[in-house]
């Protein structure tokens, strides 16, 4: 048998990938599952993104590879929606580059980065994948703990005890996943002072900032510009186009340069139709925004009622696809989570499965039609642990 590279030995599967076989299993068998554990988008795009997509496919082009960095006009398209939504102005020849999904910059961001042995600060709770990105480019992984009491914001004192000479990059996410806390002003401005001083490329994943959110958050809008500091951005949840892998990555033209040369020694450019469906999407009326979040305005409100018959606590000012909830009984979160499976065809995502930080929470999805939420609040209704 041939062996596996020793970068796969700390890497497990994915949690939702081996959980939904799970599911998926539960589903063939006849049970009648709803899944409120994936931020997945149910809501179809609007009308004339997807047509812009379909007429993009006729273009003499459109089959051809396309340029590393993206066509202009999606670059212009991203610097437009930066300052029109964050007041960040940025260039659009050297300070954005288009992705094949944010999930695709963490890879080429750490690849271009971190060295075997360099540590990385990664946020307990958080996004799995900048876990298992650390481990595949064998870089160490130094958890920095969030905590409800702080309100899910890092602590400059404690991370200034945990860095090391080796300490390379720092990942955040706010609009934070999973919890859903927004970012504190003064934190921000105190931890890219902090990570100037000690040289920590500091990179802040924001998908989530216009989702249930009234102040759109970019780590971008403070101090800039600087040179250590670079922020991912992903059309997947602001305008539900999770299938079509778009992102960005901006930053100082520096930075970004180093993750244009893996970049395009990793790919051959997104495909012209998808790009020109992006530009048009960036360029939505904020009338789109009310009407997605007014859906999901009352989608959370269930889910929240959904939580009170399970006796979960949560915090009402968060905002994201997701609501975090704390468990008050003694029960662990797969404990719970698994209760909700199999005695209630539930599926909702254990906190600890985004770090130990995030043992005693469930994370509940809103990416599921109303109908559904009633049927599980009338699931719940004499829910009994």
């Amino acid at each position: 048998m041939i062996q596996p590279a020793e970068r796969l030995a700390q890497i497990k599967e994915y949690y939702f990938s081996k959980k939904l076989k799970e599911v998926k299993r539960l589903i063939d068998d006849g049970n009648p599952i709803i899944n409120l554990g994936i931020g997945s988008p149910d809501i179809n795009p609007p009308e004339s993104v997807v047509e812009s997509l379909i007429k993009a496919t006729a273009d003499e082009k459109a089959h051809q590879y396309q340029a590393y960095a993206g066509i202009p006009s999606l670059r212009e398209a991203i610097k437009t929606f930066y300052d029109k939504t964050y007041q960040v102005k940025l260039s659009k020849d050297n300070q954005i580059l288009p992705l094949i999904g944010s999930k695709e910059g963490i890879m080429h961001i750490s690849m271009a980065f971190l060295n075997p042995g360099d540590d990385v600060l990664v946020p307990n709770p958080g996004y799995p994948t900048y876990l298992a990105v650390s481990g595949l480019v064998q870089a160490k992984t130094l958890y920095y703990d969030l905590k409800e009491n702080q309100n899910w914001q890092p602590d400059i004192e404690r991370l200034s005890k945990l860095i090391t000479p080796k300490t390379k990059l720092m990942w955040i996410n706010y609009p934070h996943m999973p919890t859903g806390a927004k970012a504190d002003d003064d934190t921000i401005n105190n931890l890219i002072e902090f990570t100037k001083q000690n040289h920590i490329l500091l990179v802040n994943d924001n998908p989530y900032s216009l989702i249930l959110n009234d102040k759109p958050f970019s780590i971008l809008k403070h101090r800039w510009p600087n040179n250590h500091v670079l922020e991912l951005n992903s059309l997947s949840k602001t305008f539900n186009l999770s299938g079509w892998r778009v992102g960005m990555l901006c930053g100082h033209q520096d930075l970004i340069q180093q993750v244009v040369k893996v970049k395009s020694n990793m790919d051959s450019g997104m495909f012209y139709p998808i790009q020109k469906g992006g530009e048009k999407a960036l360029q939505l009326s904020s009338k789109w925004y009310q009407y997605l979040n007014a859906i999901y305005t009352k989608r959370r409100d269930l889910v929240w009622q959904i939580c009170n018959q399970l006796d979960l606590k949560y915090n009402k000012n968060n905002s994201g696809l997701f609501v975090w909830a704390k468990i008050q009984s003694q029960l662990s979160a797969k404990t719970l989570s698994d209760i909700l499976l199999h005695d209630y065809h539930i599926f909702v995502t254990p906190g600890d499965v985004f770090g130990s930080n995030g043992q005693g929470y469930l994370r509940f999805s809103l990416c599921v039609n109303q109908d559904e939420l009633k049927t599980c609040l009338e699931r719940t209704k004499h829910f009994k642990a």
